[in-house]
């Protein structure tokens, strides 16, 4: 069994050595946490911060964080509003490879995301990854949606699970193992998420899904605990050992997460998925070390990206 938490994030970070820093738009850094979040990950030679926030409020910051911002590029804002148009932009104008969030609200950032003339909109639904550093697991555990879609259609689901899929593959699992969740096991009628488990799962075997491995329904138990699977009599690679967990909805899902977070002593970084770039959200009572994660997992998907096709700009 692994030890503490923190381990496996370490790993993840120096997953990233020798790689050359992510150009990144950082929008409205103005409080002291998302600043010092920004500036770590730079330090730690994760990204290349571009900081997009009124003058005055980030020197404020700076202040109070006690950080030196001389070594980084700046463009100048005039509000949080104008900070989420303009981080956008550097995307589109191919200056930047990923897009962070500061101390502007979530909703605010993703509104200019996925504006359809000039947002970073593509085929693929938005979704949500929390990478969980679970107390004596040995790999990191991705849940989704615990962030973004409440209550996800059939074919928003395909494509949370798509995108979960692709961000374990930048992680090095080549095959992951998906975990469709329900309460129970069985194809239950009344319980629509067990039909549309049955069905992601069919839209594997059909090719409209790629790359993973699926099961589903699935109830929590048997998909992460291999005793419980066999005592249900659950065969196949992914019961009890999957590396991907999709709730039903948005509420199961950060149900779970939190629990993990708060009853396990888990920790969860996070990334959102399925625009041109990844997108880093951080929380204010993220610890330095979750915000590095976060910003770790956003690049190697970065650099994936970058391997397969430049950024179009």
């Amino acid at each position: 069994m692994h030890g503490a938490t923190g381990d496996k994030y370490a790993r993840l970070i120096a997953a990233l050595g020798g790689a050359p820093a992510v150009p990144t738009a950082v929008a409205h850094p103005c409080d002291a946490p998302s600043l010092t979040g920004a500036v770590e990950a730079a330090r730690a030679g994760l990204i290349r911060p571009i900081l997009v926030a009124p003058r005055a409020r980030l020197e404020a910051a700076a202040g109070e964080a006690g950080l030196d911002l001389a070594p980084f590029e700046r463009v100048e804002s005039a509000h949080s509003h104008d900070s989420a148009e303009k981080a956008v932009a550097l995307v589109r104008e191919g200056r930047a490879e990923m897009l962070m969030k500061g101390s502007l609200h979530t909703d605010e950032l993703l509104a200019e995301v996925v504006k359809r003339e000039t947002g970073l909109r593509t085929a693929r639904r938005l979704s949500h990854c929390f990478l969980m550093d679970v107390p004596h697991r040995a790999q990191l555990l991705i849940i989704t949606d615990a962030a973004i879609n409440i209550f996800p259609t059939l074919e928003e689901k395909a494509d949370i699970v798509q995108n979960a899929i692709e961000l374990a593959q930048a992680l090095g699992i080549a095959e992951p193992r998906v975990a469709i969740l329900s309460a129970m096991e069985t194809v239950n009628p009344k319980l629509p998420s067990t039909i549309e488990a049955a069905a992601l799962c069919k839209m594997l075997d059909r090719g409209q899904i790629r790359g993973g491995l699926l099961d589903g329904p699935l109830a929590l138990d048997n998909a992460i605990d291999p005793e419980a699977a066999r005592i249900k009599g659950i065969g196949g690679p992914v019961a009890g050992r999957a590396d991907i967990l999709v709730a039903p909805d948005l509420e199961a899902g950060n149900m779970l997460a939190k629990s993990l977070t708060f009853l396990a002593g888990a920790e969860a970084a996070g990334v959102v998925l399925g625009a041109r770039v990844p997108i880093v959200l951080t929380s204010r009572a993220d610890s330095v070390r979750t915000r590095l994660a976060s910003a770790a997992v956003a690049a190697l998907v970065a650099q994936r990206r970058r391997q397969a096709a430049p950024v179009a700009g």
